[in-house]
């Protein structure tokens, strides 16, 4: 898993769960040693045609149906990590932050179940886009390979 390097980079030893969904973006729950709760972790992808880099976030519900996660679900943070090539780094989005940007469905949010992340070296970026790399760079750590 690409995932691994980095997440034991930046938060040293821990215990992670493979998820059952979500297989393709490396979908794992980290427990940190020394913490309480846990973390939902996801490897977004780069996209060919379009910048930024893609990753999902769903369970099933009792139809298996795709649904989005809610605060319940997601632990304490969603971490996106994002590798290319020397670049690596990780979006740690708290479970509030995660609620306020409607990620997470809540009663007044449907929630998503997936989306773009855009680290510091995505330019030539369209309005929106940069509108929204400007929220997600607040939760962005870059890591040192």
């Amino acid at each position: 898993m690409k995932i691994l390097d980095v997440l034991y980079n930046f938060y040293g030893d821990f215990d992670f769960i493979k998820e059952k969904w979500n297989e393709k973006y490396e979908g794992i729950l980290i427990k940190i040693k020394e913490e309480q709760g846990y973390k939902r972790c996801r490897l977004a992808k780069r996209t060919p045609k379009k910048e930024g880099y893609f990753t999902v976030f769903w369970k099933k519900d009792q139809n298996n149906k795709n649904i989005p996660y809610t605060n319940e679900d997601l632990g304490n943070e969603l971490v996106i990590v994002a590798i290319d090539n020397d670049k690596r780094g990780l979006f740690i989005i708290p479970n509030e932050v995660a609620i306020r940007k409607n990620i997470l469905s809540t009663k007044d949010s449907k929630g998503k179940m997936s989306m773009r992340f855009y680290p510091p070296w995505c330019s030539n970026l369209n309005t929106t886009a940069r509108a929204t790399q400007k929220w997600q760079l607040q939760y962005f750590r870059e890591i040192e390979i």
